[in-house]
Parts: C-alpha cells; sequence; structure tokens
C-alpha cells in the first residue's frame, strides 16, 4: 500500500537534488568550516557555508552577515526570544514582552521561562481566525515593552498575520519585533527591506530539505546576547562546530522553491477544503479562509475523535495529524483550536492536511473519500453524539 503523506507541516521528504548538494560535504569536504587554519579544506568549507548564507539571506532580501545558522526554528526562536530579551534587560530597557497565545512552543515556552526569571508577559487573544487585532496589540504596549514576537503564520490552523502592520507598530513603539516565519519562509513573501521586522526564524525541515538545520535573520545592530556558551562561531552570536552539509542543504531546498509550486499547492489546498466542508457534513474550517499558507488546510468534524481519524486513515495508508489531547504527551487539547474560541469537542475533532511537493490531486481526491467514509463510520458509534 503506497503511502499518501500529508503532514508536511510536520516534516518534509528530502529532495533529491537537495541529497545531491549535500553529499561532497559529507565526504569530501568535510573539514571545519575555518581558514584560520590555513589548509585549503577548511578554506573550501568555509566558502560553501558563506555562500548558502547568502543565497538563503538573499531571499529575504537581507545580507548575509545578517544570517546565523542553528539547528532549527527550535533554537532560533529560543535565541531571538531569549537572548534578545536578556540582551536589553542588562541594557536596563525594560522587562514587558508581548507574545500571541497561539504561538508555537518555542516562543510560547520561552516566554513562560522568561516570566519565571521576572519578566511581564503578555499573552495577546486573538480573533476567531486566529488574527492578531491591531487594537488589542496597540493596548498591549507599556512603557516597559521591549520585544514583540507574532509568528508570520500559525503552525496547525496555518492563518497568515499582517507583519507588516505589526512591525510598523513596533517601530513606532521602537520594539524590537521577531516572528517567526517557519511555515511561510520561501511560502508567503517576506521581504526584510519593506517589513520592519528584526529577527526571523526560519527552518528547512518544511522545505523538502535536511533536518538539524534552521537559521535565525538578525537586522544590524539588534541587541542579542548568546544564550549557549562556547566558540565564536556565526559572528559570535551561535557557538558550536557548522553543520556544513545542512547549511549547502538548506540553501538548495530554498532555491528549489518556485512561485508555481506555490500556486500548485494552493489549488490543492482549496480542493481540500472546499471539497471537505461540502461532502463530510458538521464539518468547520479552522484558520482563515483566505490569509493562510498555500499548504494547510484544518478541519474539525464534529462528533468525533481527530485521534480516531488519523488512526483509520493510517490504516487505509494516509499519514495526517490531529489537535486532540490524546495525540499530545502534555494531555492537553491544541492551545491553537482553544485560542480561537474552539472548545474541547472542536479541538478533539480536528485535523490538519499540509500538502507538498510530492502531493497530487489525486491525493487529494483519495483522501476526501477516504476521510468521508471514516467519519460517517465513527459516527455510527460515536459516544459525543449523533451517530448514524
Amino acid at each position: 500500500m503506497d503511502l499518501v503523506y500529508l503532514d508536511n507541516a510536520a516534516a518534509t521528504r528530502m529532495d533529491e537534488k537537495v541529497a545531491q548538494a549535500m553529499n561532497p560535504y559529507f565526504f569530501d569536504v568535510y573539514a571545519v568550516a575555518t581558514s584560520e587554519f590555513g589548509y585549503s579544506l577548511g578554506i573550501e568549507a568555509k566558502e560553501a557555508l558563506d555562500a548558502a548564507r547568502e543565497s538563503i539571506a538573499s531571499v529575504l532580501n537581507g545580507a548575509g552577515e545578517e544570517l546565523v545558522f542553528t539547528s532549527g526554528s527550535t533554537e532560533s526562536s529560543n535565541l531571538a526570544v531569549k537572548g534578545c530579551a536578556q540582551a536589553l534587560k542588562r541594557k536596563k530597557k525594560g522587562n514587558h514582552i508581548i507574545v500571541s497565545g497561539i504561538e508555537d512552543f518555542p516562543v510560547l515556552n520561552s516566554a513562560r521561562t522568561l516570566e519565571k526569571q521576572g519578566f511581564e508577559v503578555t499573552y495577546l487573544a486573538v480573533d476567531e481566525t486566529g488574527l492578531v487585532g491591531s487594537e488589542a496589540l496597540e493596548d498591549a504596549f507599556t512603557d516597559e515593552t521591549i520585544l514583540v514576537s507574532i509568528q508570520h503564520a500559525n503552525q496547525e490552523i496555518g492563518t497568515v498575520q499582517d507583519i507588516k502592520e505589526i512591525g510598523k507598530m513596533c517601530k513606532e513603539h521602537d520594539v524590537i519585533f521577531h516572528t517567526d516565519a517557519t511555515h511561510t519562509f520561501t511560502r508567503v513573501p517576506l521581504d526584510v527591506s519593506v517589513i520592519p521586522v528584526d529577527l526571523v526564524t526560519l527552518s528547512c525541515h518544511t522545505l523538502h530539505g535536511p533536518k538539524g538545520i534552521g537559521a535565525l535573520y538578525i537586522r544590524k545592530e539588534t541587541p542579542l546576547d548568546k544564550i549557549m556558551d562556547g566558540g565564536f562561531q556565526e559572528f559570535d552570536v551561535r557557538a558550536g562546530l557548522e553543520n556544513i552539509p545542512g547549511a549547502v542543504g538548506f540553501a538548495r531546498a530554498v532555491e528549489l522553491v518556485t512561485p508555481q509550486e506555490n500556486e500548485r499547492l494552493k489549488r490543492m489546498r482549496d480542493t481540500l477544503i472546499d471539497r471537505l466542508l461540502a461532502e463530510v457534513p458538521d464539518t468547520l474550517l479552522n484558520g482563515h479562509r483566505h490569509k493562510r499558507t498555500p499548504q494547510n488546510a484544518n478541519v474539525t468534524f464534529h462528533y468525533v475523535e481527530g485521534e480516531s481519524i488519523t488512526l483509520h486513515l493510517d490504516m487505509r495508508g494516509f499519514a495526517v495529524s490531529t489537535g486532540s489531547a490524546c495525540f499530545s504527551r502534555s494531555l492537553e487539547a491544541s492551545h491553537v483550536i482553544m485560542g480561537i474560541g474552539g472548545d474541547h469537542e472542536r479541538a478533539h475533532g480536528s485535523v490538519r492536511f499540509t500538502c507538498g511537493r510530492y502531493n497530487t490531486g489525486k491525493d487529494v481526491g483519495a483522501v476526501v473519500e477516504a476521510v468521508s467514509d471514516v467519519v460517517q463510520s465513527l459516527r455510527k458509534i460515536s459516544p459525543l453524539g449523533k451517530g448514524g
């Protein structure tokens, strides 16, 4: 049975062209990326690292020296939120941070950690589509506010924020602005020469590139303390041996994303949403209908558990994810669905479908038919009501 993989927001199959680009840096150019040692293999590794850095930064319309490689989006967001907050507090600029209540856990838990260390944190509520309101943000600013961290798009429901407007507001208040662009980089336009954002989290695992590599864009002059002790790598911002194959793979993965691919993903997304809502009764779209990433469709199926849908789809050869608490190690329902005004039943019945490069229109049609059959069958035995 062939697998139809529709969880591309969690991880993606690596493109063969990416693997080919990385291969020489495992077996041929494997030296430490530094020219200080004076031998050609190290210089060649350093050149590859710098070329990857420049290539990725150029997509943001930023400079290579403004991009620091990390181990992934988790480290990037930790470095951005904790490193910036600590630097600004040390400079006695203030101790108040603003984040949205539906941020991904690297930002959310970084804020909670800082809160335990004495920082004041405001967790902004969002509307029923997941959007941060400009009035709510304006009201949250205080004289002590030093940092705002609001994601470019949500990891579960795909809602895309107006970060240009948010950045403008932060600039008016002389506050640093960080955005997590893990689910938008190369998929939704983000130009740092136009959008006043100071720190941007980037990752490669959703772009058909390697896992274990990410980056943080740091606008020049942005205060940032190191959060890991060690060497002087990455402009003395991020200590640790550089991941040369990962950086090269990251750059190649970014190069392979095209506007045509994004349009194709959007068409599949729209077909998936339209057909699920039309063909499966008692369903509800989570997130904004139009202001969402091109690959994301998140739907709640009432009167049935998302966990059950996911398991039954898996037995039929489809991989999707759910916001059910049963699939969470914390045994808590999705904070995102709850944050947009949903209840536990809505969160437990939510299923996320995210398309990728290797999906086709045939996959979309097949999963809709499978979901319709699975949901109908499960509702007949559901303890949540409306069986049959």
